[in-house]
């Protein structure tokens, strides 16, 4: 199931670009928005894979509300300069 969820990901992340608009709660945004946490370490990204990492933790738990929520803090750290 992991191994199938990560292929997913690296699929959805070689079609499309990552975005700082928001997006829907959804794992192929989730993917968008992991791909655009490579590079340059800036006080957003590192804000974003914190907040990343907590989504997965949840996802994994099976608390899709809390995930998403953690998402949504990512995505806002993303677009922090």
């Amino acid at each position: 199931m992991k191994t199938l969820l990560l292929a997913a990901t690296f699929v959805a992340l070689a079609l499309s670009p990552a975005s700082a608009a928001k997006m829907a709660c959804t794992s192929a945004n989730m993917a968008k928005l992991v791909g655009g946490l490579g590079g340059e370490d800036t006080p957003g990204k590192m804000a974003a894979r914190k907040s990343m990492a907590s989504a997965n933790s949840e996802m994994s738990k099976g608390n899709m509300r809390a995930a998403c929520k953690h998402y949504m803090s990512a995505e806002k750290s993303m677009a922090m300069k």
